[in-house]
């Protein structure tokens, strides 16, 4: 998902703003006072999820009506970043991934969670703890891996650098969105860390060679998967789950160079204007019945350790011991400082041309 703040992202966020301030600071107090929660997040199958597990079944019985504003990261990240001079800002919970938060953290936007305001934050899985990263609430977590159809990939893939292989050629899809998750495969097939960008722009140019095909979003990808217009490509297990369960030809190899991890959860902008609305979300997200929901209806795995998935249903989306050991976590801190760098390659060198 794109994290570039543009001229034209930033125009439209502060129109955005000026609308809202022309409502005058009465309207600001009276959204303030309410029981309305502006939930700033994807759309897609995401957005119509955190509806249906969180929004209607745990929230608005008990009084809240949650409206989805959706966007794209990048422009969601640009109208928080420019709303910093406002008392109240538009949203009151963001939805992002863990490699949004740095960028957001250091600029000084996002509030300090109070854990004391989430009941349920007992339960979370020690490695997801907000006390490690107290900015965001995690929500659901995958792993990177390869994604086959053994109809059109003959050789079994072991690795993302099965992607490079010329025996590929033409049969390789990426998505847009995931860029910077892109990139950092690239840097593991060229032997470094996720935040070596140098290893990654000469591996992502030798990819190039061998025409991959480009695709949008995760839902553009899945749908070139089904036509069996591409075989080949990288992609959350979650995911991959969902797409089989479509009926989707495809496997899933976890990657000998490494398993990237993806969490996305939960973050507050520290002039959210429904603070008590934002914790409320929060703590819902974490609710055992709506982490249940997600594993069954998208296929990722809970971050709290007292949700009960289906020892079936575990084994298809979860990792083994082994798996595991094969995680490897983005460098945050670098992808904060680089994220233009690395999106104004993306677009005028990978994708150009």
């Amino acid at each position: 998902m794109s994290t570039i703040i543009n001229r034209r992202s930033f125009v439209h966020a502060m129109a955005a703003i000026g609308g809202i301030a022309a409502l005058g600071p009465r309207s600001v107090r009276a959204q303030a006072a309410n029981k309305r929660i502006v939930l700033s997040t994807w759309g897609g199958d995401y957005g119509k999820l955190l509806t249906k597990h969180v929004s209607v079944p745990v929230l608005q019985p008990r009084g809240w009506e949650v409206v989805n504003d959706e966007a794209v990261v990048a422009q969601r990240k640009t109208k928080t970043l420019a709303e910093r001079r406002l008392a109240k800002g538009t949203s009151d919970v963001q939805a992002l991934t863990a490699t949004d938060i740095a960028e957001l953290r250091d600029a000084g936007v996002l509030e300090k969670l109070d854990l004391a305001r989430l009941r349920n934050a007992k339960n979370i899985i020690k490695t997801f703890s907000i006390a490690e990263s107290p900015y965001f609430s995690p929500h659901i977590f995958s792993g990177k891996v390869v994604l086959y159809n053994p109809k059109l990939i003959k050789k079994v893939p072991t690795g993302i650098a099965d992607l490079w292989d010329p025996a590929n050629e033409g049969k390789v899809g990426v998505v847009d969105i995931q860029h910077v998750y892109t990139t950092m495969a690239a840097a593991l097939v060229a032997g470094g860390k996720t935040g070596d960008f140098e290893k990654a722009k000469k591996a992502l140019l030798d990819l190039k060679k061998l025409k991959p095909r480009i695709y949008p979003s995760n839902e553009a990808l899945a749908q070139a998967l089904q036509t069996e217009e591409v075989g080949l490509c990288i992609m959350w297990k979650a995911r991959a789950v969902q797409w089989q369960n479509a009926g989707a030809n495809i496997r899933t190899v976890a990657p000998k160079e490494g398993l990237i991890t993806y969490v996305s959860g939960f973050a507050i902008p520290k002039n959210a204007p429904n603070r008590d609305g934002s914790y409320a979300f929060l703590d819902a997200a974490l609710e055992a019945s709506v982490q249940e929901g997600f594993a069954a209806d998208m296929g990722y795995n809970p971050v709290v350790g007292n949700a009960k998935v289906p020892a079936g249903l575990r084994a298809r989306i979860g990792f083994t011991p082994e798996e595991e050991k094969l995680f490897v976590n983005p460098d945050l801190d670098f992808l904060a400082k680089s994220a233009i760098e690395l999106k104004d390659f993306w677009d005028k060198q990978f994708k150009a041309g």
